[in-house]
């Protein structure tokens, strides 16, 4: 197909649609419209690929990154006049615009502000630009004065760039990820040892009401002020294996009436 004057070092992903163009914006709204513009579409898909493709190492997937420059395609078929000048000058700026959206809008599983976005992409080019050929990470100094930044700008730009990933708790460390592996959360901190125990507890009360008077109290001394069967004994005026014996026959009627199955209102006696 030739080309208009002055185009003719035109890329190979740049078609000349010039006419169709021309066509499209006579034609009122209706299939016949509709059709030419998905044929144009298709005809600067490459194009707006290759545009995708300047951002592949920012941390999104080719595929998602390439269809949200499609969409940004499709805007500007569906918005270009032939009387703007070439298609691709204004088919561009398009694209590209809607694929910063989508790193600003949607990629950042941490909310930050747009500033801070620009130094992260601010600081990354600059950390690219020093580390070709050095085979060292650059200092925060060295990346401010190549970027013409203040230290602090670097910090928050450096800060940025962890926080446009999020890592699951459930992660496995390790470069194995091994199944039965440590998991992040587990770094994270220790189960308080006598939660289980606050638990329990708040679970029997209910049923210590139930008890009679010389079983719950020893109940509550034993597990509640942590006294042994032979304090106990000496508190209510009984020996150490009567205690034991009531301690026992309590906790049968308390677990009995905790581990009851038809959630009725039985009395523990009756068990």
């Amino acid at each position: 197909m030739p080309t208009r004057a002055g185009h003719s070092h035109r890329r190979p992903d740049a078609p000349d649609t010039a006419a169709d163009f021309e066509r499209l914006a006579a034609l009122p709204p209706g299939p016949e419209r509709q059709r030419l513009a998905t044929r144009l579409v298709e005809a600067w898909l490459p194009m707006a690929r290759r545009l995708a493709g300047r951002f592949r190492d920012r941390g999104e997937q080719l595929e998602d990154l390439e269809q949200v420059a499609a969409l940004g395609l499709v805007k500007a078929v569906d918005r270009y006049d032939p009387a703007y000048g070439p298609f691709a000058p204004y088919a561009v700026p398009t694209i590209i615009g809607e694929v910063k959206r989508h790193f600003r809008d949607h990629a950042w599983h941490v909310h930050v502000p747009r500033r801070v976005q620009e130094l992260r992409n601010q600081v990354r080019a600059c950390i690219r630009e020093l580390s070709t050929g050095t085979g060292r990470f650059p200092t925060v100094a060295e990346i401010a004065e190549q970027g013409r930044m203040s230290e602090e700008d670097v910090l928050a730009g450096l800060e940025a760039i962890e926080s446009f990933r999020t890592l699951s708790l459930d992660a496995q460390l390790g470069a194995g990820s091994e199944e039965g592996s440590a998991a992040l959360a587990d770094t994270l901190g220790l189960t308080e040892p006598r939660f289980d125990a606050v638990v329990a507890r708040e679970a029997v009360k209910p049923c210590l009401a139930h008890l009679p008077e010389r079983e719950r109290r020893i109940l509550y001394l034993r597990f509640f002020h942590d006294m042994t069967q032979a304090r106990i004994g000496e508190e209510l005026g009984i020996s150490q294996m009567h205690v034991s014996r009531l301690l026992a026959h309590a906790c049968r009627r308390v677990r009995a009436h905790v581990e009851r199955d038809d959630g009725g209102d039985r009395h523990p006696a009756a068990v």
